[in-house]
């Protein structure tokens, strides 16, 4: 997998596009609609992962400490579907994480999970706080990582 941790500035067109479909293939065409361009990509980090083809595999964001939570936070998680049960999440998640440790060390992650997805959170480290809310018509738990 080839990465590329890009601030929205640098993302130029093609990866927009690309990271934009493949969120809305996910977010919107899986599960529910919602507005997924929400405002926060510009002040987000994105990290795109590519095949040897040059596909775009998968995808998160992580915002800025202070836009969302007091913490840097990681979200739109997503993977291909043509890509599911390969580990690639786990891989994905991992750098996602590495990226922040790296950029905000004194820091922990705070993320606002869908509920069904807790156990794979909890497997980083992450901890549930406090109850699950309703978020775009989907279950979701605020949770924590503290910084290592």
């Amino acid at each position: 997998m080839n990465w590329q941790w890009l601030r929205f500035s640098e993302l130029g067109v093609e990866n927009l596009y690309d990271a934009l479909a493949l969120r809305c293939r996910v977010f919107i065409v899986e599960q529910v609609p919602f507005l997924d361009p929400d405002g926060i990509d510009q002040s987000s980090w994105h990290l795109l992962g590519r095949d040897a083809a040059g596909a775009l595999q998968a995808y998160l964001r992580v915002v800025d400490p202070g836009r969302v939570y007091a913490e840097p936070s990681i979200g739109r998680v997503v993977t291909a579907p043509e890509c599911r049960r390969q580990g690639l999440g786990r891989v994905l998640m991992a750098e996602g994480i590495a990226r922040c440790e790296a950029a905000w060390p004194q820091c922990g992650i705070r993320i606002g999970a869908q509920a069904r997805l807790e156990r794979f959170y909890v497997s980083f480290g992450f901890s549930p706080v406090g109850a699950e809310y309703i978020e775009d018509n989907i279950p979701h738990i605020q949770m924590w990582r503290a910084a290592t």
